[in-house]
C-alpha cells in the first residue's frame, strides 16, 4: 500500500506553479485543518483542545460553513479532525462535500464511532481514517484514560480495512514514551496493513497542565532515530524530508505553519493549529508575510521546542518542490 500516486501528482500539479516561495510568491494553504467541532468522547492526557475550546463544545459547524472554508483554501487535501468528528451528526455530508470538490479527505478519529459510521461514508480513494494510537493497549488505555479504547480501535482498523477503505494511523510522541513499545505498535499497524504511519512530537500547548508530559527537542531527536530507523522496516507516510528533520540531520530555521491554516467552530486559528492568539474570519490575515515576522522559531519562545508536522512538514514539501535534489539527500 502506501500513499496514492495519484494523490502525490495532484499534489505536484497544485505546488509545482507556486513553487517560487519564498521572498516572490504568495503565501498559499497546503492542508486545510478542519474542525467542524470541538467536543470529543475522550479526555486524553495533554490534550489542548478540550480545555482551549470548553465554552464552545455545543457548537457544529454547518455543512455550508465548512465547504465554503475549504473552497476559500483551495487546499487539495482537507484534514477533518476536532474535537471527534465523527460525533458531528453531518460528517458524512461534509466528507462527501468536500470530495465532491475534488479535494482529499483525511478523517482522524479515535476509532470509538469508526465501526459503526462507517456505513455513512463511500468507499472513495480520496478519504481516507487516520486512527491516532499512541501506544499499544495499556499505554494507549492510559492515556486516552478509558479502559478498551485500544482495542475498539483496532476492532475498528481492522472493518475499514475489510469493507476496502483507506487507513492510516497518527501517533503523538511524549516524554517517557516507550520506543520498544512503539515499535511495537508500529509493528502491529504495518502487519495489519495500514497505509501508513504518521508521527510527531507532542507539542506543550499553554493550556495543558500535564506540561512535563511534552518533548524537549534534544530528547525527541534521540527517541525518533530510534523509531525511524530504516532497519525497523516501518511504512511513515510523513514527507521524507520531514523524517530527516525528526531525526535531527536536517535543520529548519523557520516553519511554514501558515501553509496549513486551521478553521474551527470560532474560525481561522491565529496564527497556527498549535497557538491561537485569536480567531479571524479573513484567512487572508494568516496568509499575510508581515505576520510570520513575530511568529516562528526565534521569534515567539512558545515556538523554540516546536517540531510538529503542522509547521515543519509543509516547509519540507515546499524544499521538495523548490529543490528537488534535496531528496537525495535525505
Amino acid at each position: 500500500m502506501g500513499r496514492p500516486l495519484s494523490l502525490s501528482l495532484d499534489l505536484a500539479r497544485y505546488l509545482v506553479p507556486r513553487r517560487k516561495w519564498p521572498g516572490r510568491g504568495k503565501l498559499f494553504p497546503i492542508v486545510l485543518m478542519l474542525e467542524p467541532l470541538e467536543a470529543c468522547n475522550l479526555r486524553c492526557v495533554g490534550c489542548g483542545r478540550v480545555r482551549e475550546y470548553a465554552k464552545v463544545m455545543d457548537r457544529r459547524m454547518s455543512v455550508d460553513e465548512a465547504l465554503a472554508a475549504a473552497e476559500r483554501a483551495g487546499a487539495p487535501v482537507v484534514s477533518v479532525s476536532g474535537g471527534e468528528p465523527l460525533l458531528h451528526p453531518r460528517i458524512a455530508e461534509i466528507v462527501r462535500g468536500l470530495i465532491d470538490q475534488g479535494r482529499w479527505v483525511y478523517l482522524c478519529t479515535n476509532g470509538l464511532l469508526l465501526r459503526e459510521k462507517l456505513a455513512e461514508f463511500p468507499r472513495h480513494k480520496k478519504l481516507c481514517f487516520v486512527v491516532h494510537l499512541d501506544g499499544t493497549e495499556k499505554i494507549h488505555d492510559a492515556i486516552t484514560q478509558r479502559p478498551g479504547t485500544f482495542q475498539k480501535a483496532i476492532s475498528a482498523i481492522k472493518e475499514a480495512l475489510r469493507q476496502g477503505f483507506r487507513v492510516a494511523t497518527n501517533t503523538t510522541v511524549f516524554h517517557g514514551s516507550d520506543v520498544a513499545d512503539l515499535k511495537k505498535l508500529f509493528r502491529l499497524l504495518t502487519d495489519l496493513g495500514v497505509e501508513g504511519l504518521m508521527i510527531s512530537p507532542g507539542y506543550a500547548y499553554e493550556s495543558v497542565p500535564e506540561r512535563e508530559l511534552f518533548l524537549q527537542k534534544e530528547e525527541a531527536i534521540k527517541v525518533f532515530r530510534a523509531l525511524l530507523d530504516r532497519k525497523n522496516g516501518f511504512r511513515f507516510y510523513d514527507n521524507p524530508l520531514f523524517l530527516t528533520f525528526l531525526r535531527g540531520e536536517r535543520e529548519y530555521r523557520e516553519c511554514a505553519a501558515w501553509a496549513v491554516p486551521t478553521y474551527t467552530v470560532l474560525g481561522w486559528r491565529l496564527p497556527c493549529y498549535l497557538i491561537a492568539d485569536r480567531h479571524t474570519q479573513d484567512l487572508e490575515e494568516i496568509l499575510d508575510p508581515a505576520l510570520w515576522q513575530k511568529y516562528g522559531p526565534g521569534r515567539d519562545p512558545r515556538c523554540a521546542g516546536c517540531m510538529l508536522h503542522s509547521g515543519f512538514e509543509p516547509q519540507t514539501v515546499l524544499e521538495a518542490v523548490n529543490r528537488p535534489w534535496a531528496l537525495l539527500r535525505r
